[in-house]
């Protein structure tokens, strides 16, 4: 008989779980059955880290076959009572059940402490630098932890900062915080070279001891870990011994803070300013979240003033003026902050986007996507989707807390916030990231998959030069770099954990997760391009669990998906077989209606075409598919990150419009009169609508993945300038969607389209509203009217409220609010040349 202690470690701060009960695949008297489960209550008990955990025990019998017991945790949560709490699935691409597994060896030790069997639904808590609390104490010690399964030893290492000018280098670190606290450019060090230089001369090195699955630990009862405060933005890195005896410094990939805001990548020791070392290789930093700054811009570093998380966010809300919950009631403003501060040199800062709040409140968009804003590599000349450290925020941009600033300013104005994470690849220059954690052996390689052995690819081996032999194992997924071990539960709960740490210490509305088709669908071996089905199942799993993990916190989360499958189970719940997304990114829909990319040659490039400026006909009716199809699940735009010049053959809208021709006079007229167009069809469909930071106000510089300086757009110059009549187009329309039911809605019917014409009109309806919209990408107004004829048009009275050629808008002022008579099944409005008019009837 054993004592067991099982635990759920809920590892958030708030108490959003409770009433747990254990279940497992034991009888009354303790023995394995393959029958009923039995289950008891769970007590409430707050774990070490502080936060909220429930615990049971109870005596077990060994099984004599060795088979090991099944357990899980029935909870009530926000989504309801009697929430299965365990969203992890066993590494076997066939299973399918959500279980802990704990086996007891027949010969067990001496009674003692009972046998722990513990599930953490996030390790960000417990891994990297966290809070411990001792029992009966209220002050918590510091404990470091890392997942390094091959490593021989592990040690932590402090990092030494000093002051600029100080020859002797006497270490920050150790000092009183208000003599440590000085402007940030005046910091120097923050980096640890391999031979140990910068490591500071008096702090650790600390000790760390192996436990159950490859974590290590510092000693809990070690003194000089006794005070967390002690340590409170203190740089570290950990010393890890490999399997191979060499040893390497290496980030703490759950640091919630990585040093350096610049690019350099010391080859040596480093003498530097702090700022200028590129965060992917500085060393990681201590940081306590449980505490935000008081000021958002204080001259030094570490910061002085500290708020409870709780005061920071006690008036996030106007109650006016509410944040949407539903992804069908969202008009999506994409945006990268790097790309903002117009006029300056460097990239964009969180304070310009918090400037930019105006702006995009006015147009009427109430959420912002940001491109990712996790601590990435590359430098600043780049979009972000080369993460290292996924729970820090990128220092370049602002860092975390400014990030919190932002959200709760959002917040304020009734906007969500919408994150975009990269989990198909992770950064590309990784050596004190993922890459080779803590072995050289690329079959051990621990967060990228390896198929067989190095040996198993003579062939490749042969034809590629000595860096890359023994490469042909890793796997491709038409991204730019080697996919993550998907099968390593580790490895999944990295990235169900950091997106958790959004939705709960930064107040994250929704995420955007980048090319989910390349986790579950396009993995092939390097060697060859040999498809790995393992893979894709695997990497499914991984998004299920992801999605579980935060519905199980945040029923109501907004979640999106960058997928090309066109899989159904996509936007399926997760238990009912499918990835638990709420809508998928719609490029179908972008294909058919701009089309300016290289490739899809099947797809309508209705913008492409009609910018030759001639009369050829546009396949209307290609489109019409995909614009019935809106309504299910997607998200639709015409114009992204992907597509404003990056993607082979793409431009900015406003430029494919015109063909590339020079934008002044009337040149610029017919373009502006083109995007609205394709702007409105797409706000008016029944998916939820996206556009590109610019857009709105006809940005026709590039958006270029590594020249995002070059060709910063002045948004607040061309909003008073030249792009004015987009702006309120856009705004007027924007305001027409939001404020109907129907138009947020997800009914569509396409009712006519003609291709010689150039015209497409569809009808909206819903909650006793009926919409009508009638556009045209035709270079000739019908001024006697177009008619549509229709089983579904309702005769009597119909009113326009938005025509796109409204003088207003910079249009030609063609057509005004009139009221058109319509009979059933006909209706004959006047419609200017590119154009999109909305009628609505009543």
């Amino acid at each position: 008989m054993a004592l067991v202690r099982f635990v759920y470690r809920t590892g958030i701060a708030q108490a959003l779980l409770d009433n747990a009960r254990l279940l497992g695949s034991w009888d009354a008297d303790g023995r394995w059955t393959d029958g009923a489960w039995s289950e008891r209550p769970m007590a409430p008990i707050i774990a070490d880290d502080g936060r909220p955990a429930f615990a049971a025990e109870l005596d077990l019998v060994p099984d004599p076959a060795g088979r090991p017991f099944r357990w899980g945790v029935r909870l009530d949560g926000p989504g309801g009572a009697d929430q299965w709490g365990i969203v992890t699935q066993p590494d076997d691409p066939a299973a399918t059940e959500q279980v802990c597994l704990l086996t007891l060896p027949a010969d067990l030790p001496d009674p003692g402490e009972p046998i722990e069997a513990v599930y953490h639904l996030t390790h960000a808590g417990w891994l990297g630098a966290n809070k411990r609390f001792s029992p009966g104490s209220d002050v918590p010690s510091i404990r470091f932890a890392v997942w390094a399964p091959n490593a021989r030893a592990v040690e932590v290492v402090i990092g030494r900062t000093w002051r600029d000018g100080d020859a002797e280098r006497r270490p920050l670190e150790g000092l009183p915080p208000a003599q440590r606290s000085i402007p940030p450019a005046e910091i120097r060090g923050g980096y640890v070279h391999d031979d140990g230089d910068g490591a500071h001369p008096d702090l650790g090195p600390f000790a760390m001891s192996r436990g159950a699955g490859g974590v290590w630990e510092t000693d809990p009862a070690d003194p000089a870990l006794a005070s967390f405060a002690a340590f409170d933005h203190l740089p570290y890195l950990f010393r890890i011994t490999k399997d191979d005896g060499q040893v390497a410094y290496r980030t703490d990939l759950y640091a919630r803070c990585q040093i350096g805001a610049g690019a350099t990548k010391p080859d040596g020791p480093w003498r530097g300013r702090l700022l200028d070392l590129d965060g992917v290789r500085g060393c990681s930093a201590v940081i306590d979240p449980d505490r935000v700054t008081a000021l958002f811009e204080e001259p030094v570093y570490p910061e002085r003033e500290w708020l409870d998380a709780a005061d920071f966010w006690a008036d996030e809300f106007d109650p006016a003026r509410p944040v949407p919950r539903r992804i069908e009631d969202l008009v999506i403003y994409e945006l990268h902050l790097g790309a903002l501060g117009f006029g300056r040199p460097g990239p964009g800062t969180i304070a310009d986007a918090i400037a930019l709040l105006d702006h995009i409140e006015g147009v009427g968009a109430n959420a912002v996507e940001l491109l990712p804003m996790a601590e990435f590599g590359g430098g600043h000349e780049n979009w972000g989707y080369a993460t290292s450290h996924y729970f820090a925020i990128e220092y370049g941009g602002g860092g975390r807390d400014k990030l919190k600033f932002f959200i709760r300013a959002c917040h304020r104005r009734g906007i969500a916030v919408i994150m975009d994470v990269v989990y198909n690849h992770y950064v590309h220059d990784g050596e004190r990231a993922q890459w080779l954690y803590d072995t050289n052996d690329h079959a051990r390689n621990p967060y990228y998959w390896y198929e067989g052995a190095p040996g198993d690819y003579p062939a490749f081996d042969a034809a590629v030069a000595p860096a890359r032999q023994g490469t042909g194992g890793y796997l491709d997924n038409l991204s730019t770099g080697w996919a993550p071990r998907y099968g390593e539960p580790m490895v999944r709960k990295l990235f169900a954990s950091m997106a958790l740490s959004l939705l709960e210490e930064f107040h994250i509305d929704g995420f955007r997760v980048d090319q989910t088709t390349s986790i579950h669908a396009y993995n092939v071996l390097h060697a060859d391009g040999r498809p790995v089905p393992a893979a894709n199942q695997l990497g499914a799993k991984l998004l299920r669990e992801w999605t579980r993990t935060l519905r199980l916190v945040r029923p109501d989360v907004m979640l999106m998906a960058e997928d090309h499958s066109d899989w159904d189970a996509v936007t399926l719940p997760a238990d009912q077989g499918g990835l638990g997304f709420d809508a998928a990114w719609y490029a179908d829909f972008y294909h058919h209606l701009v089309g300016d990319g290289d490739g899809h040659e099947d797809a309508a490039k209705l913008l492409k075409q009609a910018g030759f400026g001639d009369d050829r006909p546009l396949p209307m009716d290609r489109f019409a598919g995909a614009l019935a199809a809106s309504g299910s699940g997607k998200v639709v735009y015409c114009e992204s990150h992907d597509e404003a010049g990056n993607g082979a053959g793409t431009a900015r809208n406003i430029v494919v419009a015109i063909n590339g021709a020079p934008l002044t006079g009337e040149t610029r007229r017919w373009a502006e009169a083109r995007c609205r167009c394709v702007f409105g069809i797409t706000l008016f469909s029944a998916g939820t609508p996206m556009f590109l930071f610019g857009e709105e106000v006809g940005a026709d510089a590039p958006f270029l993945y590594d020249r995002v300086l070059d060709f910063k757009p002045d948004l607040h110059g061309l909003r008073e300038g030249a792009g004015a009549g987009m702006y309120a187009f856009y705004r007027d329309a924007i305001a027409l969607r939001r404020r109907s039911p129907a138009l947020c809605g997800r009914d569509i019917e396409v009712l006519h389209v003609h291709n010689a014409n150039r015209v497409i009109a569809f009808r909206r309806w819903g909650d006793g509203e009926d919409w009508l919209v009638i556009a045209t990408l035709g270079n000739r107004p019908f001024l006697a009217g177009y008619e549509i004829r229709h089983p579904a048009i309702q005769g009597g009275q119909w009113q326009v409220l938005l025509n796109s050629d409204a003088l207003a808008y910079g249009g030609g002022g063609v057509g005004d609010g009139r009221r058109v008579v319509a009979e059933d099944g006909s209706i004959t409005a006047l419609l200017p040349a590119s154009s999109l008019v909305l009628l609505r009837r009543g």
